[in-house]
């Protein structure tokens, strides 16, 4: 099939979704792998780094898994043509007549190898990244640079580009990496699932809450100082953080992250199920310099806790400020502390705060209704 073809909506198909993280496959698709498969369609998946444990959970969602080899960090020529090969050889050897991808690699070199191999392709962009965000040496600038040449050349093979918020759309485009802008299609995140996330009681005292990698983009940073500066002249709140480290180049430096838990911050480290995190936090926080939209806050709403986030693309989609949490400038740890003292001193706020987020929650981004829009842009439902 040429790769700029429409499939066909009610035959069914043999689909390839590709990650570049493999926990995302079962955390972030699961449903959706799961709507496929209901759907009657042949589901493959690829990922680094899929273990037996997870193979077994993908398969019993109705997904054949494959393990490929992914250099996630930066540009690496050698490494990124090995992995377009690996695509190439597994959409040719499961017959897949539809790829699927989501994050900057597999949506570049998934959507290359479907061209090369003579199916139909889709990004989904979840994201600008780190490869957008301006700022930075020689090295980010060629990164930005290379990563929208390349962009544009994947998204010429696709037949459809989706986005999660209008800001990144806009940007995309303006930034020449989608040509036809009549291919670009929108929806409310990824989802949650409304079930599994569900509400739990506040606690009495304020325990702020941030789930992210180690990394600077994500604002880390800038909750670690707000946090630490906090800390420093009262002691009536906590301050959680959980996540794993990034070596990449954007990873925070591990003194940094010592001198935060010195000072009272408390670091939980990378967690399989995040939801006794949450339902022991009063607040949550992402400090984000720029989002698709942030799937731990969406989580946090289903749970009923107010947000602090920033006014930046795909974060300002999920707070209404003053509704249902704060919005706060980016960079900035003094505007983010005195949010976070905010709602130190007012527990009534969290209450009425994390009330309005779930509701705002179940309206947009529960995972059922996202899937069924998701489901028609991809022509499988």
């Amino acid at each position: 099939m040429p790769a700029d073809s429409t499939p066909a909506r009610s035959t069914p198909r043999t689909v390839l979704l590709n990650a570049s993280f493999a926990p995302s496959l079962l955390n972030f698709r699961g449903r959706l792998i799961e709507a496929m498969a209901a759907a009657g369609h042949d589901v493959h998946v690829t990922a680094p780094g899929i273990d037996p444990a997870l193979a077994a959970r993908l398969k019993g969602l109705g997904a054949t898994p494959h393990d490929v080899r992914l250099s996630k960090a930066g540009l690496s020529p050698v490494a990124d043509v090995s992995y377009y090969r690996q695509l190439k050889r597994v959409i040719r050897g499961v017959g897949a007549d539809l790829v699927v991808s989501y994050t900057i690699k597999p949506n570049i070199w998934g959507s290359l190898a479907a061209r090369a191999a003579g199916a139909a392709s889709i990004s989904m962009v979840t994201g600008l990244g780190y490869a957008f965000i301006e700022g930075g040496g020689v090295k980010r600038r060629l990164v930005r640079t290379a990563s929208r040449l390349l962009y544009r050349l994947a998204t010429a093979a696709n037949h459809v580009v989706i986005f999660q918020n209008p800001d990144d759309e806009a940007d995309f485009i303006a930034a020449g990496c989608l040509a036809d802008p009549s291919k670009a299609r929108r929806i409310n995140g990824s989802g949650v699932d409304m079930d599994w996330y569900a509400p739990a009681p506040l606690p009495a005292q304020a325990v702020f809450l941030m789930i992210s990698r180690l990394l600077v983009n994500k604002g880390v940073g800038e909750y670690g100082a707000a946090a630490s500066a906090i800390l420093a002249k009262r002691r009536d709140a906590r301050f959680l953080l959980a996540g794993y480290p990034d070596e990449g180049p954007d990873g925070i430096d591990p003194a940094d992250l010592e001198a935060w838990q010195k000072s009272g911050l408390e670091y939980l480290g990378r967690l399989d199920d995040v939801r006794p995190a949450i339902a022991e936090a009063s607040v949550y926080v992402l400090p984000s310099y720029r989002e698709g939209t942030p799937r731990s806050v969406l989580e946090a709403m289903a749970m009923g806790r107010p947000v602090v986030t920033t006014d930046v693309p795909g974060c300002r989609e999920t707070v209404v400020d003053g509704d249902n949490g704060f919005l706060v400038d980016p960079r900035d740890p003094v505007a983010l502390a005195k949010a976070m003292e905010r709602l130190i001193d007012e527990p009534a706020l969290r209450t009425r705060m994390g009330s309005n987020g779930l509701a705002l929650c179940r309206a947009k981004y529960d995972v059922e209704q996202v899937n069924a829009v998701l489901m028609r842009h991809l022509s499988l439902a």
